[in-house]
């Protein structure tokens, strides 16, 4: 059974972008950009760490 398979996957799973998909299986708890991310981050008191990608 392929590594991937064996871990659950995060909130990317169901984004269409292949980026974020290529970390659909990363043990981040990412949340996609949008209101539910910036929710959180305000209830919990927490800053927005955001990823732009890399090359």
């Amino acid at each position: 059974m392929p590594h991937d398979k064996m871990r659950q996957p995060n909130r990317l799973i169901h984004e269409k972008s292949p980026y974020l998909l290529q970390h659909a299986y990363n043990p981040v708890d990412w949340f996609p950009w949008g209101p539910e991310a910036f929710h959180k981050a305000k209830r919990e008191g927490k800053a927005v760490f955001l990823s732009i990608g890399y090359s």
